[in-house]
């Protein structure tokens, strides 16, 4: 597999990569070494920064290592996040992608999904392995407030909004599964590599 290693700064690299399921494998193939000050994944890409001196040549090898290596040892954790449809997008996108609201919902709870990456807020994830055939644009003018908690689609994305927020993509339905707590010992309750699935209630 093809990796780019490029400098990003004295102490940190970004690692350039293929698609989205080799980003989030490298991450926790790294995500637990000593060395490491922090593993950032992207959607293509993941961020290593570290405190003292390395070489590029070390680095680029490591990469290679940990991308040929598979997935890392131990299970996958799965969650089921509970969902009522009834966002006030639904309608909507229904009609820009040609479905019924009922086959819209069939779809998204169908789907198999992965995180590969926290961004934008605490907790918010960016989930991959929805269905194409829901792949819509974000909305022409962002919300000032989406409450938290709402299910939600843009281009290749499903989320959930951990916390109100201004927000940008069409919302299907709310939860009332919590995704960030300062207070828990893992705040964010997605990880990137987590399995999720959605559940109509």
């Amino acid at each position: 597999m093809t990796a780019t290693v490029r400098p990003a700064g004295d102490r940190a690299v970004l690692v350039e990569l293929p698609d989205s399921s080799a980003a989030v494998r490298l991450a926790q193939a790294l995500t637990d070494r000593a060395e490491f000050v922090d593993v950032v994944p992207g959607h293509r890409t993941v961020l290593l920064t570290w405190a003292g001196e390395r070489r590029p040549q070390e680095l680029e090898a490591l990469v290679e290592s940990a991308l040929g290596s598979g997935p890392p040892p131990g299970p996958v954790r799965r969650i089921e996040i509970p969902v009522v449809y009834d966002g006030p997008d639904l309608d909507e996108v229904a009609e820009l992608v040609g479905l019924s609201p009922d086959e819209v919902v069939r779809r998204h709870v169908a789907a198999k999904y992965v995180v590969a990456f926290l961004g934008f807020a605490p907790g918010f994830a960016y989930l991959l392995g929805g269905d194409e055939r829901l792949e819509v644009p974000r909305r022409a003018n962002p919300r000032e407030r989406v409450p938290a908690g709402s299910v939600a689609i843009a281009g290749p994305y499903s989320g959930v909004y951990p916390r109100d927020t201004p927000g940008g993509w069409r919302l299907l339905g709310r939860t009332s599964t919590t995704l960030f707590d300062p207070e828990q010992s893992r705040p964010a309750l997605l990880e990137p590599g987590d399995r999720v699935r959605f559940v109509a209630l």
